[in-house]
């Protein structure tokens, strides 16, 4: 018997194919970046990362997201041929090496966006939630794939000089509502959600945002939760990145209780572990 259940969502289409959301899908992170804040540096080679996209397809992954440009607080901008000399040879190897893999492309630049699904990608996953690139919503409709929404407020940069909100889960539905509108206005179908946990948020706003992300299923769209090692955990319990495992399980179970439909996590044998106690 299920324990949980997913709140209803549309499907997304893929091409030819649909993912739907009666269980939660899980998204593999892979960081082309030395510097992103958990696991810089360990996929900087191409045969790294076709490693560690084997294994996370063998664990279980439904997705790979994969980025070149580190977005966590206080990281500056790379330059957009470096971010794209980064991501579309990898994506081109991985499409190749594992041609049923869904793969997803982690930009705020629309340029970036359009040469990864060029090469193969099928999804675009915008932190910025196209704030930085105001050609992002443009190329998203002109190419017609799957995109995620983040919430995000500034730039990685300046982002958390960007937290004063009346109600931030409210505040957070409001600004996303509005850019929904502007992507459907467009005539882009299949959208996803981000609530951006720790993405111009306090600490204290992150968990509010948590406990209250049942109330983000108003807009009727899939949300993604991505809480995976960040600083909401390991500040909090004063440990490091590489030892918030449990954490991250712990708040991924609210977020499956809360019917969210995708995690982003950079574990992934562990959330589909977590997926299959709570869903068979």
């Amino acid at each position: 018997m299920k324990h949980f259940s997913t709140h209803p969502a549309p499907s997304i289409r893929l091409g030819g194919k649909l993912m739907s959301f009666e269980l939660p899908k899980i998204m593999g992170i892979l960081n082309l970046t030395a510097d992103s804040f958990y696991d810089g540096g360990q996929n900087t080679t191409l045969d790294a990362a076709l490693k560690h996209v084997e294994q996370m397809v063998h664990d279980g992954a439904d997705i790979i997201d994969i980025g070149g440009q580190s977005t966590r607080p206080g990281a500056a901008l790379s330059l957009e041929e470096e971010e794209l000399n980064r991501v579309v040879p990898v994506i081109s190897a991985i499409q190749k090496a594992f041609p049923n893999t869904i793969l997803s492309v982690d930009t705020y630049r629309a340029r970036v966006a359009e040469e990864a699904i060029r090469a193969g990608a099928h999804i675009i996953n915008d932190v910025s939630g196209g704030q930085l690139d105001q050609q992002m919503f443009a190329t998203v409709a002109k190419l017609q794939v799957p995109y995620i929404l983040m919430h995000m407020r500034g730039t990685p940069d300046t982002m958390q000089q960007h937290t004063i909100y009346d109600d931030v889960v409210a505040d957070v539905a409001v600004e996303l509502g509005h850019r929904i509108a502007t992507l459907r206005t467009l005539g882009v179908r299949d959208i996803l959600l981000d609530p951006g946990f720790g993405f111009a948020k306090t600490s204290a706003q992150n968990y509010e945002l948590l406990l209250r992300v049942t109330e983000l299923h108003y807009h009727g769209l899939p949300i993604l939760g991505g809480i995976s090692r960040k600083s909401m955990i390991y500040r909090k319990l004063d440990i490091s990145p590489a030892e918030a495992l449990p954490g991250t399980i712990a708040l991924n179970t609210l977020l499956l209780e809360r019917g969210v439909q995708l995690l982003r996590v950079h574990d992934v044998k562990e959330a589909k572990q977590l997926v299959n106690l709570l869903y068979s």
